[in-house]
């Protein structure tokens, strides 16, 4: 994306704010979405909260796999903790100002928690591969230690990653209309308010979004391909069925964060539309979230138990 060149320090109006417009142009129904997406982030606390807590709590789910589950209902209480507040604060006041400050610190929180997410991802991926490619060494190699240091290998590599991709977004100069059309700062809707040429910034959200989104997601793929190969040659459809039923939850999860991310950041400039960003923001910042949840309870046999147990008790 190849912008005019900077004009002069003397006539550049440095922006100190910006304005979400995020459902600007829906006036009449400011309050309905306030209530809907009210609603929904209470689901996303309260169904993501009940996952971490029968996990830490259940005796029964104290492995590898529901470890790493509750590690990423915890991701996701703190990814959507940083879009959601702000954009019901704004329908419900209905003072869309946001300063280049606040703006720096909603997307750096939102990306180390989503780029930590993907790393996360393909950790659950390898977890499903070594239990059933290599049962019997999955005690040894899975051991708690190993994944202690995997879920924090993913804060350590996520966090330092995306406060400096944060650090040289919000490093431009910002001239141009203050408008982001999206309902929080992400990285699409704000270089196109950048001064100058921001092929350099590009190329480096290009790069991360490789590195954070599609090297993960190719290693998930490689993962599953061995599983299914696995899967297939097992003598018994009970087996095989009993295999399948511990990745489609994962599975689905993976197709649904990484499909849109993907979209998003790894699209030719030239096809990007502010109202598909928007839309394609909505869904992997809010809807997916809200699904994850739902995914991995209703089709898990034991968390389904270990719930029943708690509202028992």
């Amino acid at each position: 994306m190849n912008h005019p060149e900077k004009p002069p320090v003397d006539n550049l109006t440095e922006l100190m704010e910006f304005v979400l417009l995020d459902f600007a142009d829906m006036p009449c129904l400011q309050w309905f979405l306030f209530g809907l997406f009210l609603i929904i982030y209470i689901i996303i606390l309260m169904s993501n909260d009940t996952i971490f807590l029968i996990i830490k709590m259940d005796p029964a789910l104290q492995s590898p796999m529901y470890f790493f589950i509750a590690n990423f209902s915890f991701l996701e209480i703190c990814y959507v903790s940083a879009t959601l507040p702000r954009m019901l604060m704004n329908l419900g006041t209905q003072r869309r100002r946001i300063s280049v400050v606040s703006c720096a610190t909603q997307m750096c929180f939102a990306f180390i928690f989503g780029g930590i997410e993907c790393l996360l991802l393909a950790v659950m991926a390898y977890d499903r591969y070594v239990a059933i490619c290599n049962p019997l060494h999955y005690p040894l190699v899975m051991s708690n230690r190993v994944c202690v240091l995997l879920a924090t290998g993913s804060w350590t590599i996520g966090i330092p990653v995306m406060i400096g991709h944060t650090y040289q977004i919000f490093s431009l100069s910002f001239c141009r209309s203050k408008q982001i059309n999206n309902f929080f700062c992400d990285i699409p809707p704000i270089l196109k308010l950048a001064c100058g040429d921001t092929f350099i910034n590009e190329m480096l959200v290009y790069t991360v979004a490789v590195l954070f989104v599609m090297v993960p997601f190719l290693l998930i793929l490689g993962s599953y391909s061995k599983i299914v190969s696995i899967i297939l040659k097992l003598p018994s459809a009970t087996s095989r069925g009993k295999a399948f039923s511990t990745c489609t939850s994962h599975l689905m999860v993976v197709i649904l964060f990484f499909g849109s991310a993907i979209i998003t950041y790894l699209r030719p400039n030239g096809r990007h539309s502010e109202e598909t960003d928007k839309v394609l923001s909505l869904f992997y910042a809010i809807l997916t979230p809200m699904l994850n949840p739902t995914i991995y309870s209703l089709r898990n046999k034991d968390v389904i138990i270990a719930l029943r147990k708690l509202l028992c008790q």
